[in-house]
């Protein structure tokens, strides 16, 4: 993540357990929260915080709106607009809007009772319910179907109470940002359907992109008895379908309307892309796209987390696994940025987030999307070396934000861009475990050992040469983004020197000459203590509160420090200059894991609730970047929890052998934890009391 100007008066670590549990009191209330599904059955317009739908390629967030959804967002299609002049992710075409009339009345907000919305996160779909006063009862279901990347579907049903005529329509709108929108209308006839497609494409800000949506009615009649549809042009920026059905009290009618959003950055001719996708939704049919949909996350879920003796912890975990597995896709070069699918936080940049803290959780349990990251870096790898060239360095230098093309994104105003170097290392460290997982030594030849030599070549040539010991790493800003431009911070000199270990052990590997400057400048890359022996920061830092983890990531996922008496000071010196509040979320989990695997499961629950239970967001319980934030989805904080469990209370250790259980201790109240579909031989793990 960007360096962030945040400040602020260090107070105690972490908030009260009984306050947490006093926010959310309402819905211990009701009784233990299902495993599966949230449900929000009290919505505030003013204090919502929407939950996407995704597939991987395509999120959709919602809304608390009948009918509407806030946006649409596809990975992969930037441009440059907005702010600093860098490349960011577009708004898609809003192509799930929809209106309802009632005997001539359009239903809104103000004329809805009884709204209720429920994520179903096993089968990836948000259902919204609401009654229309004595006339109607509404059912709206939204999905991003992943079989098909870059298609939606949203399935109404409308339950009359009485005699009434429904008018409902379809609406396709251009985002503000978009320009040279055209829209298009078309009946295709055949012997067994009609296919009306609406239609739309525009060019990105700058015109570097086409971005094009089509949607489609799929009624239950048969061919010939389907409602008459018309079109209507509203403005340039805006049109739709409609039909009109008239319904007996106690008829209850089913339509749905599927879409395809797809732009130039996907596909050479998205005009008709979208439309053929479209048509092939159409005529798959309802039943059909949801029954894949349904067996395709299905398997996804081979791989899950259940634990007993926390039931609210159940749910909070399988909301990280939902957003996780929906914001990325194996067989693709994406890699999520901090907010994945769920709107355009950070421009839609990918950062170490996606690295360091995403991708062992998703390794861990699906090596097959997990490869899709450290894709998206090796068809990047050529621009790094340029970025290396350009600084002077010999290599490749990964960018600290970085998008579409490879090249840095990072605004000017943010020094992280020339000089938060470690980015290199965690995409090396990334290479390396994927490796370790799967065993493929094919994949290390032809794409790991590009990765792991280039950035091996980076560190080589960064170091300061000063003497036995003295290879110093200045000039950087540090893991904790709070220190710009100091020397010799611990995480980066750490992990440039796992860099050049782990490159030099896959050279052994492949029977390739390793070079031997790297185990030579890795032995003398230092990493300082303070007087107490204390690990410290960097070598300016005198005990000033820390944005998020550093130090402590040395233990952990570095290995790095492996003597527990270290890791316990470490600990108990870092706990207290985090505070409580600005600060992103994942070093919390950091050291859940650690006081898990040193046997301490009082500290360690505390230390997962202090995570995440301060960072949710009403009404689905969406995770903020930082406590009392209001930028969800973060999915930077559930990686990071979700290694907690993973690695910390589950014991699964990430070696140059495989996946390994180490001794582990559950969190106090825990009474199990249960891992499902681990790793290419899809193993289980457990841990009870």
């Amino acid at each position: 993540m960007p360096t962030t100007e945040l400040r602020g008066v260090l107070a105690s670590v972490c908030l009260p357990v009984l306050l947490l549990l006093a926010a959310w009191g309402p819905l211990a209330a009701q009784g233990p929260p299902d495993p599966w599904r949230i449900v929000a059955d009290k919505v505030d317009p003013a204090n919502y915080y929407g939950v996407t739908v995704a597939n991987g390629v395509l999120g959709v967030v919602s809304s608390p709106e009948p009918f509407k959804v806030k946006s649409v967002v596809l990975a992969g299609a930037y441009d440059q607009y907005g702010r600093g002049r860098v490349s960011n992710f577009l708004n898609s075409f809003n192509l799930l809007n929809m209106y309802l009339e009632v005997d001539g009345h359009r239903l809104g907000a103000p004329d809805v009772a009884n709204f209720r919305q429920e994520l179903d996160m096993q089968r990836a779909a948000l259902t919204t319910t609401f009654d229309y006063g004595d006339k109607a009862t509404v059912r709206c279901t939204y999905y991003a179907l992943r079989q098909l990347p870059f298609t939606a579907l949203v399935d109404v049903a409308v339950t009359a109470k009485k005699d009434v005529a429904l008018t409902a329509a379809s609406v396709l709108e251009a985002p503000d940002a978009l320009r040279e929108v055209q829209n298009y209308y078309n009946e295709i006839d055949r012997p067994h359907a009609t296919l009306s497609l609406l239609t739309s494409s525009a060019r990105s800000p700058t015109g570097k992109l086409q971005l094009c949506a089509s949607t489609s009615f799929l009624f239950e009649e048969p061919h010939g008895q389907e409602p008459r549809i018309i079109h209507e042009m509203w403005d340039s920026n805006m049109h739709l379908m409609k039909f009109s059905k008239a319904l007996k009290a106690g008829q209850t009618y089913a339509y749905a309307v599927a879409g395809s959003s797809i732009t130039s950055a996907h596909h050479p001719d998205p005009l008709n892309e979208a439309e053929r996708l479209t048509i092939f939704a159409r005529l798959e049919g309802k039943e059909r796209l949801l029954a894949f949909h349904a067996r395709a996350w299905q398997a996804l879920w081979q791989s899950d987390i259940q634990l007993t003796g926390d039931a609210q912890a159940q749910q909070d975990v399988h909301a990280m696994l939902y957003h996780l597995y929906s914001f990325s896709r194996a067989g693709t070069d994406y890699s999520p940025s901090p907010m994945g699918l769920s709107g355009l936080g950070y421009n839609g940049h990918v950062f170490w987030d996606a690295d360091l803290w995403m991708f062992p959780a998703l390794l861990v349990l699906h090596p097959e999307i997990a490869k899709s990251l450290v894709e998206y870096r090796f068809r990047r790898l050529d621009l790094a070396r340029r970025n290396a060239f350009a600084h002077g360095y010999r290599g490749a230098m990964y960018p600290w934000e970085s998008a579409d093309s490879g090249v840095e994104e990072t605004p000017v105003w943010a020094l992280s861009g020339p000089f938060e170097h470690h980015i290199t290392a965690d995409v090396a460290l990334a290479a390396w475990q994927y490796y370790c997982v799967t065993q493929d030594k094919a994949w290390l030849r032809e794409k790991g050992w590009p990765i792991l030599s280039a950035t091996a070549d980076f560190w080589a040539s960064r170091v300061e040469r000063n003497g036995p010991g003295h290879y110093d790493l200045k000039n950087v800003v540090a893991a904790d983004e709070w220190a710009e431009n100091v020397d010799n911070d611990a995480f980066t000199n750490a992990a440039a020197r796992v860099n050049l270990q782990n490159a030099a052990a896959a050279a052994q590997l492949l029977g390739l000459p390793a070079d031997p400057d790297w185990r030579h400048v890795a032995q003398n890359i230092p990493i300082l203590k303070m007087a107490d022996g204390v690990t410290r920061e960097h070598a300016a830092y005198r005990g000033e509160g820390i944005k998020q983890g550093d130090v402590n990531l040395l233990a952990y996922p570095l290995h790095v420090v492996t003597d527990p008496a270290q890791i316990r000071r470490d600990l108990a010196y870092y706990e207290t200059r985090v505070p409580t509040e600005g600060t992103p979320a994942m070093t919390q989990a950091i050291f859940a894991l650690l006081y898990a695997r040193l046997g301490d499961g009082a500290k360690a629950q505390h230390f997962f609730q202090d995570a995440y239970l301060p960072n949710l967001l009403p009404p689905f319980r969406v995770l903020a970047e930082t406590k009392g934030g209001t930028n969800p989805y973060f999915a930077t904080g559930a990686g990071g929890v979700l290694q907690a469990v993973l690695m910390g209370f589950g014991g699964l250790d990430i070696t140059p052998a495989g996946i390994v259980q180490r001794p582990s201790t559950l969190p106090t109240g825990w009474q199990s934890v249960k891992i499902t579909g681990v790793g290419p031989q899809h193993k289980t793990y457990s841990v009870g009391r």
